[in-house]
């Protein structure tokens, strides 16, 4: 992933993070610029530290070339005056400075890629934080709308509560009830003694009626 895939994410998670925790999002995304602008002033800092490492390279490299070519012209002299040994020494004395430009010489193609890539992501972040200070009110309303929506519905939410506890009350009471209604049916044992008798008593009383009315 790219930097600006991740400074687009930045954005657009601290937005939903202050949708999420109710925070005050023009505080956020505030807060989301600064620490673009922190990342700018940091790349900043890495390009300078970047093209100041690819200058010294190439001058080091520059001064091994010379270096390099300055041996290399005493060797054919050398050879020009018919000293083969004299030109051997110098082409020896040029081969470390030779190789050593050789690898500056990739080191500085290596920096040179380096230093570009930076300033792409330089040029690409500095638009990105001017378009996101262009963009934050429309950021801040949008949030603020989200944030004031889903208030809403959970205040909506919380409509339907009275009515659940209403219920659970009604029927809390009605179970109450007929634990009292079975409390009420559960006489002493003695008290249902008597009343046993007392309507076997009345039984009796109608059976006797009965038959003085027949033997009548």
């Amino acid at each position: 992933m790219g930097l600006m895939a991740r400074i687009g994410q930045l954005v657009r998670a601290n937005a939903a993070a202050a949708i999420a925790q109710a925070e005050d999002p023009e505080q956020v995304l505030d807060q989301t610029l600064l620490e673009m602008q922190e990342d700018l002033t940091r790349l900043r800092q890495a390009v300078a530290q970047a093209i100041a490492t690819q200058k010294r390279t190439e001058r080091q490299r520059e001064a091994a070339n010379v270096t390099a070519k300055d041996w290399y012209r005493r060797a054919q002299q050398a050879l020009d005056a018919g000293d083969e040994a004299q030109a051997r020494t110098a082409l020896a004395r040029r081969q470390p400075y030779q190789d050593t430009a050789d690898r500056l010489t990739e080191q500085w193609q290596s920096q040179r890629t380096a230093v570009n890539q930076l300033r792409t992501n330089l040029r690409e972040l500095e638009e990105r934080l001017l378009e996101t200070r262009a963009k934050r009110d429309l950021y801040v309303a949008r949030a603020r709308s989200a944030i004031a929506t889903q208030r809403m519905q959970e205040t909506l939410g919380t409509l339907d509560r009275p009515q659940n506890a209403l219920e659970r009350m009604e029927s809390r009471v009605l179970e109450l009830e007929a634990q009292a209604g079975l409390v009420g049916d559960r006489l002493d044992p003695v008290e249902q003694s008597f009343n046993s008798l007392e309507s076997q008593q009345r039984i009796d009383r109608a059976l006797e009626q009965l038959k003085a009315q027949t033997d009548a």
